[in-house]
């Protein structure tokens, strides 16, 4: 055992206490639980009214960026499993202070991303009942999924892998139906893949919207990293991480890129600009009867299977954060089922100010919080690209049970692209807010990081002293 693995499991050693019951298959479905939601159904009408028709390649660079994230955790976390996932690896290979930010900075986003689930649910119910105020939904569904994740992480597990079963089996269902639709459509119908150019061409808003259109893409392959933060609990690490890893880029990438592109051939992209799931606009379309409501149903699972993935994946940073000692104890306290209940009600903060945004601002509580919550995990993904670099200088000739090829190129490729996203983010006006609100509290971060604990650093490869864990 080298120097800095025996380090490193003196960091993650202040994280004991999770139970490690969860399978690759789940791990899988976390992952996609928290990838399939929102951000595929219903923000995908946004980006293809950015891109028009060329967002098939907007998605597509959103799956190369994703592609290189994952090689990058995989790689790391096979290496070293733990709950505290990305941010203990920056903490640990490249400064206290950027585990700090990443972990805190993650944590909003997250808390934010919450949020939009939660408002997209009560937006979905309006459909059945819209007589019924939105925030009685918000508030029924949240108690529902809070309760869920208190009892335990196989209950949380479970509850997920049926999610997600349920969300990938209708995603099978409206390809094979969408596929069907497409190839049996009469030769002078509306439908068929020469909507990709009938309209102003395959790039209608040129070059410019359809870049625009990746940081939507990129919002709807947020969570794929869950894995690694629910690598901590899961059973045989090592090899359940790497099969989940693969899996789940696969899975995500496939079920993206066919889905919109059978959405773009079966309704002229003029009719999926925004405001309307682009998928029930697609099953009212094919005349199918109640096609409509059931799809409606399914996207409101997903809506609610991604805040479950979310509501976990907030709950395991905060008690990091806190079994790192850079936050209050209590946060820190796991239940007899071993989960850690105070940091679950803190991180369903999100759930609370979205419902009051939805009272507020009804038709702009989701791009809102969705433009808010974009900038933590921005700047996580490209955290994570600069701490692979840091990690493999570290590691230099030591064996890894799971490599990513292409190395430096292929990090330095991830990091650029995550970068120019962020700036693209200034010069759009729904985006606007992103960088506006972000980098104030990145800035907020670091100033109570300095003034806090800077003089009690957390472990670092330079410094191996381990931490009293506090209780």
């Amino acid at each position: 055992m080298t120097k800095t693995t025996r380090t490193f499991e003196q960091v993650s050693d202040r994280e004991k206490g999770l139970k490690q019951s969860l399978t690759s298959g789940q791990l899988s479905m976390i992952a996609i639980g928290g990838a399939i939601g929102t951000g595929l159904f219903l923000g995908s009408g946004f980006a293809i009214g950015f891109a028009g028709p060329s967002v098939l390649i907007s998605y597509g660079i959103g799956a190369v960026i994703a592609l290189l994230l994952m090689g990058c955790l995989a790689e790391m976390t096979v290496r070293h499993p733990t709950s505290g996932s990305f941010g203990s690896f920056a903490e640990f290979y490249v400064a206290p202070w950027f585990g700090f930010a990443i972990r805190y900075a993650y944590w909003a986003s997250i808390v934010f991303a919450v949020g939009t689930e939660i408002t997209a649910a009560a937006m979905y119910m309006k459909y059945w009942y819209p007589e019924v105020p939105g925030g009685y939904w918000m508030v029924t569904f949240s108690m529902a999924l809070i309760l869920a994740n208190a009892f335990s992480v196989k209950v949380f597990g479970s509850i997920e892998y049926v999610f997600s079963l349920l969300k990938l089996c209708a995603i099978v269902g409206f390809i094979l139906l969408g596929a069907w639709v497409v190839f049996d459509a009469p030769a002078q119908s509306s439908i068929g893949f020469a909507n990709y150019s009938n309209d102003r061409g395959f790039f209608p808003n040129g070059l410019w919207g359809t870049w625009v259109a990746v940081i939507v893409a990129f919002f709807s392959y947020l969570s794929i990293e869950m894995i690694a933060v629910a690598a901590g609990e899961a059973k045989d690490p090592q090899q359940a991480v790497t099969r989940a890893f693969r899996i789940t880029v696969v899975r995500l990438v496939v079920f993206y890129l066919l889905t919109i592109a059978l959405v773009l051939a079966i309704v002229p992209w003029g009719r999926n600009s925004g405001g309307e799931s682009p998928f029930v606009t697609v099953m009212a379309a094919t005349g199918i009867p109640y096609a409509g409501a059931v799809f409606n149903a399914v996207i409101l699972i997903a809506a609610l299977s991604a805040m479950n993935s979310q509501l976990y994946i907030t709950t395991r940073l905060m008690f990091s954060l806190s079994r790192a000692g850079q936050a209050p104890a209590v946060f820190g306290k796991l239940s007899d089922k071993g989960v850690p209940l105070p940091a679950l009600l803190l991180s369903s903060l999100g759930i609370a100010l979205a419902t009051l945004l939805y009272l507020a601002y009804a038709d702009k509580a989701f791009t809102l919080m969705m433009s808010i919550a974009m900038f933590g995990a921005m700047f996580t993904w490209a955290g994570i690209f600069l701490t692979h670099l840091f990690f493999r200088r570290q590691q230099g000739d030591q064996p890894l049970a799971f490599k990513l090829w292409g190395y430096p190129w292929t990090s330095l490729g991830g990091l650029l692209l995550m970068l120019a996203v962020m700036v693209t983010t200034l010069f759009t006006a729904e985006f606007e807010l992103t960088l506006w609100i972000g980098l104030p509290f990145l800035g907020l971060i670091l100033l109570i990081y300095c003034l806090r604990f800077r003089h009690k650093a957390p472990l670092t490869a330079d410094a191996p002293k381990p931490l009293p864990i506090r209780h």
